[in-house]
């Protein structure tokens, strides 16, 4: 398949604005409100945090998108808008009805996210006099400012653009995320907004949606910790043209395909902007038994403190790897797990193996490194993605209040 990656992130795709502005719940006029929205009806899906404290935001998205369809999406950071009960609630379902008046839509119309600090009432004067401005400043240019605005500890926008040829018609399918720490799968810590002009029900942009975030947000890993306020939403509003997807045909997995293709980019992208990150980790689990299994394997070795503090500190040591996988509940036999460190094998038959160690620092030093774990049991092979553990992770995250 021909993809063509282009500019525009969440507003790359036609009948899309967006805007993003200060309005005061960051310091230092940091951008901390966003608004995305559809100049026409469009289909609506969301995948949703495991956590059991879910925030504000998270359950009246739910409630909203019980009708498949929605217009606009508001977005704030700098409060979380979580463990604030039933204010809690009453405000993002306010935050709704703001941004759904001056746009001629109704409340349930708007979807609703917020980000940052857990358990402090939101400050709703601000953003109801944020909003205001925000509306005026819609656009099909100002999708950067938008990612800008959803932002906390990350260090860089995250959006990404691709076009492919569905139906003889060009569909684009463009987003934005947000996400540094506490990332964990069952959403991580991160927003993650998906705009795309392909014509497609609500029930197969969920069923999209739901597979390319299994292979995606949910196999990433900063610090194992899963938070209250994740979501990734997709809004899809038919402008290019194409024949309305109605079943699983070949349209629908072409839409498929380059929908990974941005879920992918972006979650890795969370990855490569983790909190005190110095290095991109890859591990491929192979010739897992099941895709459940491989997943819990790679999780296990990305989410062990040892194995982060090895790769921070440039050390092979191989042992951390393979006891992080024998942790788990999955069944294996060690005696015929395979170790690589990129080309270089460092186990053979869960046994270490002479090696370079020249060759093992060189590869080290990189800031990219892949994992290999050949179990020689099934014919599943599992790719997750997570970072090492620095100074740096403690710093930011020791003083994150303040």
């Amino acid at each position: 398949m021909k993809f063509r990656k282009i500019e525009g992130g969440v507003t790359a795709a036609k009948g899309f604005s967006a805007a993003g502005i200060s309005c005061g719940i960051k310091k230092e006029g940091k951008k901390d409100l966003a608004l995305l929205y559809s100049h026409r009806p469009a289909a609506a899906a969301g995948m949703f945090t495991r956590n059991r404290f879910q925030a504000a935001p998270v359950i009246i998205t739910r409630r909203h998108l019980a009708t498949g369809s929605a217009r606009a999406i508001i977005i704030n950071s700098g409060n979380a808008n979580a463990c604030t009960g039933e204010q809690g609630l009453a405000a993002a379902r306010r935050m709704a009805e703001l941004a759904a008046a001056p746009l001629g839509l109704l409340p349930e119309e708007v979807l609703v996210a917020s980000t940052g600090v857990i358990g402090v009432p939101l400050p709703l004067e601000k953003i109801e006099a944020g909003i205001a401005v925000l509306v005026g400043e819609l656009s099909p240019a100002k999708g950067q400012e938008a990612a800008e605005a959803i932002l906390t500890t990350d260090l860089v926008v995250k959006t990404t653009a691709y076009q492919l040829e569905i139906g003889g018609r060009t569909v684009t399918v463009g987003g934005m995320c947000k996400g540094s720490g506490m990332v964990c799968p069952n959403m991580a810590t991160m927003l993650s907004f998906i705009t795309t002009d392909c014509a497609i029900t609500a029930p197969l942009l969920q069923k999209a949606l739901r597979h390319t975030v299994n292979l995606s947000y949910n196999l990433i890993t900063v610090d194992g910790n899963t938070s209250t306020n994740d979501m990734v939403l997709a809004l899809a509003n038919g402008a290019a043209g194409n024949l309305r997807i109605t079943s699983e045909n070949e349209d629908y997995h072409r839409f498929l395909t380059v929908l990974q293709r941005v879920n992918t980019e972006l979650s890795q992208k969370i990855v490569r902007d983790g909190e005190g990150a110095t290095k991109f980790l890859e591990v491929t689990i192979k010739n897992a038994a099941s895709f459940a299994d491989g997943k819990k394997l790679a999780m296990s070795v990305l989410n062990s403190n040892l194995v982060k503090t090895a790769f921070f500190g440039e050390d092979a040591n191989w042992g951390r790897i393979v006891a992080a996988l024998g942790q788990t509940d999955v069944p294996f036999d060690p005696a015929k797990v395979d170790v690589f460190l990129e080309d270089l094998q460092v186990t053979a038959r869960g046994q270490g193996v002479p090696f370079d160690e020249a060759q093992a620092a060189a590869i080290l030093a990189r800031k990219d490194i892949k994992i290999l774990i050949d179990l020689h049991l099934g014919e599943e092979t599992v790719t997750a993605w997570g970072t090492d553990l620095s100074y740096e992770y403690v710093r930011i995250n020791a003083s994150y209040r303040s």
